[in-house]
């Protein structure tokens, strides 16, 4: 019993002992202990959770990669800080990307320089983030080593080293059983010795890795695995020293203002031949284009394979990756930095809001005006030569009138402005540009303009850029209605200065009767006239001109009078027969009148025709004036062409629906063409209807009182001389709101239909969005097409978003115009990335302008598109030949060149492995390896990644051994 009960205390103290020994006291830790522990857990922590977690738990996306993510923790030894990142690749779906390729393009540094997927990195928290003591980094990558193969992770560890600018890092990778991984990278900066810039002596290099120094390499053969990747990219734009800072353009506008018009330019732009470049030179929004040439893996076994690359075509290799090169303004607003169609619109929309400041455009520029004064020290005026030549360029005088229909959109139309060609939609697109297009100097201009004009119509001369004859289109705006009627009325007023000159030259002479010779001239014409003149009704829109229809009406008269039967050399004016219809009093033919046309008026005219109506009713017994004169004018017509002709015959011809007719209706065929004169029908059986037989109608009191007098003796419907003085009283004394508002309408459909133009090819994107800018323009043009603004501040807001809209629109067609051009033989490339560019600038149009909501709007770019093979020799025209000023500047150190061009950048893999059975150095891990998956495994044990140009060389080295 004793022993029993000595025996319990030394059994509690050994299970007490042995509890002791199991418990982990860190108060006794070391600081190095303490600190793999915190890695340690950490590292747990982010396996535990996985990569899906980690991007749902606020993972940060690495710049400028689509899928590569990172999540950071700081740690702490003693008094120094770190920094541990995990960097890990998911895709799109959320799911861990199985693999790498060696040459994504997206990816990480390191996974360039390694060939790894997920990595660590641990660098300390200093002004370099590099570690410069040797001893304190390998001490470091020791404890990330301890602390992953704790965890049993096997993801490679980095710690960079040396000089930040070397780029350099050290590594460590457990590759589970008995392999081991360990990288080294670094940088040649400059003096890169002259055997590594050529292929052979990097093979070279990579070989001297894994054989014995003493070995001669030309005497050897040494498999290796090689990929290279080249990348070529055009000139950069104006590397002549030619680029202008656009900031210090916008401050020189002044300057700018002075050269305006200046046809001195002669370097070829990128645009010449755009339809805007006659207002402006885009930037190119393609500023250049990168091409990937690329190697496939292949096996080489000496340095002359190597040169031998090194001297082939960038047609021989495997693929070509081409990624265009965008304008950073394409992802930016304006702001007024840049000078285009949308920046020049929005100026006029601000003159616009100032201009309901003053009654008429002289008190702009008015000494006496006091918001003239205001105005002066915040505008730009441009010196007198500009002033000059633009009005000469609008009032230049060609052989032809300009098409009027060029560039128009089928949406045009819709839009209450003038065509592109017309006299005014040019003058809009010149102010656009004139000082700035602000309120002042737009009324300089308009002032300059006007008195133009005003010259035209007094010395009786062609008003340029607008046709002299056809109906007035009242689609357009009042403006170039205006100009469009004073137009004809110049050339009214020129044809009777010539009659009147005539006419005295006429007196002057004999009064000889016409010889036989000048009436066969007389018949030969006459018989030359269409049938379709004879035949014109009195109420269509004649487009001929009026003065030479009536000189033809003399000479045929002169030609009746001899050639015709004495009845009916009396007619005058005549047309021609009408059918078979008869006088009814005389039982001769009825003959339809030459009749004046009828009076061409703008849409103020017709609205001031409508209230006269409106004034004094709607009845025709009560017409208005101009209704009356009309009306007489073709009685009097129809009297001289059908001297026995009553007032029934008049409405018979005039007015057949104020004719009721009892003739009986047959259905019996007739034997043959029947007459209205016919025997057995005369006289025609009807008569008057109950408004034409009214008493005191107004028609018949005409009847009565019209003279018998041919179109050509009549007085004029329309009197040029009045109807163009009031035009030009007009324009002197428009009111710059309605001037403006006419000018803003005109200016963006001039300004579209000038986008409208763009050869862009078959890119129905940029169809469809060229009509929905038309459609935006329309709606939000529409109140300015009312008498008065509903709401002035809205309206000026509205055309500002406006602005906003067309900016991004002139933008896709620069860049669909830039892309087209560039590849005009490879259509299928071209609608590729057009499509890719659109599918990214789309959802941007028309954002807001405030700066917070556009900082992110930085930078775009379009993704790398594959070329085909019969697409590369398009693509290599891209790439010119340099010029003489370019290639001094470039030393032609290394091979491979496109059209003159080496590349800028040349990246290189070399590789090579052994079985895991095989080999001096891994036949001690030959028992390991047969018992496990790897039987039969080829590794890889070297693998160096190369980088650079002739001037930076940039190596990174994995070795892969058995420890």
């Amino acid at each position: 019993m004793a022993s029993i009960s000595k025996s319990n205390p030394l059994e509690e103290a050994d299970d007490a002992e042995e509890e002791v020994q199991h418990f982990d006291d860190f108060t006794l830790a070391s600081s190095w202990e303490r600190f793999i522990s915190d890695i340690e857990a950490t590292c747990r922590q982010w396996l535990a959770d996985g990569p899906k977690n980690l991007v749902e738990k606020g993972a940060v996306a690495v710049e400028d990669s689509k899928n590569l993510f990172t999540v950071k923790n700081e740690l702490k030894n003693v008094a120094k800080s770190y920094c541990m990142e995990f960097y890990f690749q998911i895709e799109n779906n959320g799911s861990q990307q199985a693999g790498i390729g060696n040459w994504n393009s997206n990816s990480h540094d390191l996974q360039l320089c390694f060939g790894v997927k997920d990595f660590l990195l641990i660098a300390p928290q200093s002004a370099s983030g590099v570690l410069l003591d040797t001893p304190e980094s390998s001490k470091l990558l020791s404890a990330v080593a301890i602390a992953l193969s704790n965890c049993g992770s096997l993801w490679p560890a980095f710690v960079p080293v040396h000089d930040p600018s070397r780029k350099a890092y050290i590594g460590i990778q457990n590759m589970g059983t008995v392999f081991t991984r360990r990288f080294e990278a670094d940088r040649i900066g400059s003096q890169v010795p002259v055997k590594l810039m050529h292929l052979e002596g990097l093979y070279e290099l990579f070989v001297s890795k894994f054989v014995y120094s003493g070995v001669d390499f030309s005497m050897h053969n040494f498999k290796v695995h090689f990929m290279m990747r080249l990348t070529y990219q055009t000139f950069p734009y104006d590397e002549e020293d030619e680029e202008i800072d656009m900031d210090e353009l916008m401050d020189d506008k002044t300057d700018a203002a002075e050269n305006y018009g200046s046809e001195s330019r002669n370097k070829v732009l990128w645009d010449d031949d755009c339809p805007w470049s006659e207002w402006y030179s885009a930037e190119d929004p393609l500023r250049g284009f990168e091409l990937v040439v690329t190697w496939a893996d292949r096996t080489v076994e000496s340095t002359l394979e190597m040169a031998e690359l090194e001297n082939a075509s960038p047609h021989d290799a495997e693929k070509w990756i081409l990624h265009p090169i965008l304008s950073p303004y394409l992802g930016d607003p304006s702001h007024g930095k840049r000078i285009d169609f949308a920046s020049q619109l929005l100026c006029l929309v601000e003159a616009l809001d100032t201009s309901f400041a003053a009654q008429f455009m002289e008190d702009f520029v008015s000494v006496e005006n006091p918001s003239s004064e205001n105005l002066k020290t915040s505008v730009v005026i441009p010196p007198p030569s500009v002033l000059d030549r633009v009005i000469k360029d609008l009032f230049r005088e060609g052989s032809k009138l300009p098409d009027f229909n060029k560039g128009e959109h089928r949406l045009s139309r819709a839009l209450k402005a003038a065509p592109l060609e017309s006299l005014f939609t040019q003058f809009c697109l010149h102010s656009l540009w004139f000082g700035n297009c602000n309120i002042r100097a737009i009324a300089f201009l308009w002032i300059e303009f006007v008195r133009e004009v005003r010259w035209c119509w007094e010395e009786t001369q062609p008003l340029p850029k607008m046709p002299i004859d056809g109906p007035i289109d009242l689609s357009t705006c009042l403006i170039n209605q205006k100009l469009h009627l004073l137009a004809i009325c110049i050339e009214k007023k020129r044809e009777m200065n010539e009659e009147f000159l005539d006419c005295i030259g006429s007196d002057d002479s004999s009064d000889a009767s016409v010889s036989m010779e000048e009436h066969r001239k007389v018949d030969k014409r006459r018989n030359a006239s269409s049938e379709a003149d004879l035949q014109r009704k009195r109420d269509s829109s004649i487009a001929e001109d009026t003065s030479n229809r009536l000189r033809f009406e003399r000479k045929t008269e002169r030609t009746n009078s001899v050639n015709q039967s004495p009845t009916d050399a009396i007619r005058r004016g005549s047309a021609g027969p009408v059918g078979t219809m008869m006088l009814l009093k005389s039982r001769q033919q009825l003959h339809a009148p030459f009749t004046q046309d009828p009076p061409l008026m703008t849409e103020d005219m017709h609205e001031e025709r409508l209230q006269a109506v409106e004034a004094f009713g709607d009845s025709l017994n009560v017409p208005g004036q101009l209704e009356k004169d009309i009306l007489l004018s073709d009685m009097s017509a129809f009297k001289a062409a059908n001297p026995d002709a009553v007032f029934e015959d008049f409405i018979r011809w005039h007015s057949p629906g104020d004719w009721e007719s009892f003739e009986p209706k047959t259905t019996e065929p007739s034997a043959g063409p029947r007459t209205e004169g016919s025997k057995d029908e005369w006289p025609p059986r009807g008569r008057l209807s109950q408004r034409m037989s009214d008493q005191g109608n107004l028609w018949r009191k005409s009847w009565n009182d019209a003279p018998a007098l041919p179109a050509d003796d009549q007085k004029p419907l329309l009197d040029p001389n009045r109807e163009g003085e009031k035009i030009v009283h007009y324009l002197e004394t428009v009111r710059p709101h309605q001037l403006l508002e006419q000018m803003v309408c005109t200016a963006f459909r001039g300004s579209a239909d000038t986008l409208n133009q763009t050869n862009f090819g078959n890119m129905r994107q940029m169809t469809s969005k060229l009509e929905q800018l038309y459609l935006i323009i329309k709606s939000t043009l529409g109140a300015l097409q009312r008498n008065n603004l509903p709401d002035k501040a809205k309206t000026v807001k509205d055309l500002k978003r406006l602005c906003m809209v067309f900016e991004s629109v002139e933008k896709l067609v620069a860049v669909a115009a830039s892309i087209h051009r560039k590849f005009l033989d490879a259509s299928r490339l071209a609608q590729v990335i057009f499509s890719d560019f659109y599918g990214i600038y789309a959802p941007t149009m028309g954002m807001s302008t405030n700066d917070e909501e556009n900082k992110s709007r930085t930078e775009m770019e379009v993704s790398r598109q594959e070329v085909s093979l019969r697409e590369r020799q398009v693509v290599s025209n891209l790439f010119s030949p340099p010029s003489a000023n370019q290639s001094w500047r470039k030393v032609l150190s290394m091979g491979n060149l496109l059209n003159g061009h080496e590349p800028i950048l040349r990246e290189i893999i070399f590789s090579t492995g052994d079985d895991v059975n095989n080999g001096i150095h891994y036949a001690a891990a030959a028992d390991v390896a047969a018992t496990s998956d790897r039987m039969g495994e080829e590794i890889e044990t070297h693998r160096m990644y190369v980088s650079g140009t002739s001037n930076d060389l940039r190596v990174g080295l994995s070795v892969t051994s058995c420890d």
